[in-house]
């Protein structure tokens, strides 16, 4: 049997679904075999971590266990229940007997088949219903790109299990987004679980979404803001040629028509790159010239507008 999902995890039985989510992307990210390669215990322990996971984030199982009808694998625990559909349940009574702890984890689908003869020409009732169950469903979370987010992509992922499979990344794949493998969960007696992969986009270095928008800051030279001209601009579908005009000043934008994110209608938003006039690195005695005669000559205080 699992550990319980609790300790696994390191969250007390009163932790929110937030609280459950944050300790396990930080064990999961901390013992992913990908970032551990060889290493069995991260390995062991990135399996434990995602099986608690399997059980506590999922609202139902939750609270499932909580009250005690299925343990840390996601097996029923088959406790005896007064006027249940046996009379009294399986509780011992004062003759003796067995107690529901004795009964824990007993698959009562081949108990009650022997009893009713299937397989001797007898009844068959009991090979589906209440006694047949689905198998659990698998949670894994998949680090994406921007770039993949965009564009669609084909990416393997390791299951706490040891399996590997390859996932298709839709276009316009956003940050939370989870995908349902239909029949890639762990076995059951009535089919198999699915695998939820939810997706996290990882940061971008240059590009920060907003909305279905993509911002970024984009350096000109003092030359280009002054007097316009043509610069190459980094895009997620890559490089462009932008025209800066004359006269630009930090703070201005230029919108780049369909090089954002793609929405829920499968169109794709705007990047916009705000210019940050930028000096050279090195300094240049004659621009430092030019720039002290122009304060003599033609003084001026920026303002921010209101």
């Amino acid at each position: 049997m699992a550990n319980d999902p609790y300790q696994e995890l390191g969250v007390s039985r009163s932790a929110s679904a937030d609280e459950i989510r944050k300790a396990f992307r930080k064990l999961a990210k901390a013992h992913h075999p990908d970032t551990n390669p060889g290493n069995k215990a991260s390995e062991e322990r990135f399996k434990r971590v995602s099986a608690a996971f399997d059980i506590l984030g999922d609202p139902e199982k939750k609270k499932k266990f909580d009250a005690g009808e299925i343990d840390a694998d996601g097996r029923e625990t088959f406790r005896g229940h007064p006027g249940g559909p046996f009379g009294g349940g399986f509780q011992g009574g004062p003759r003796g007997g067995f107690s529901s702890a004795e009964f824990e984890g007993v698959d009562f689908s081949d108990i009650l088949s022997e009893m009713l003869g299937r397989g001797r020409g007898g009844p068959r009732g009991f090979d589906s219903g209440p006694f047949q169950s689905r198998g659990s469903d698998v949670r894994a979370r998949l680090e994406i790109d921007l770039e993949e987010a965009i564009q669609g992509a084909r990416k393997r992922i390791a299951f706490s299990d040891g399996r590997t499979i390859d996932v298709t990344i839709p276009k316009g794949a956003s940050d939370g987004q989870t995908l349902r493998l239909k029949g890639q969960g762990a076995p059951g007696r009535a089919g198999p679980g699915d695998a939820l992969i939810e997706l996290s986009i990882r940061p971008h270095p240059i590009f920060k979404r907003d909305g279905e928008a993509l911002v970024m800051d984009l350096p000109v030279s003092v030359p280009d803001a002054v007097l316009g001209g043509k610069v190459e601009a980094p895009t997620p579908d890559g490089p462009v040629t932008l025209t800066v005009p004359k006269g630009s000043n930090t703070g201005s934008r230029l919108r780049l028509k369909g090089k954002g994110l793609v929405d829920a209608r499968g169109e794709r938003g705007d990047l916009f790159a705000r210019l940050v006039v930028t000096l050279p690195d090195t300094p240049d005695a004659e621009l430092e010239a030019f720039a002290e005669a122009w304060r003599k000559e033609r003084p001026y205080t920026p303002r921010r507008r209101p």
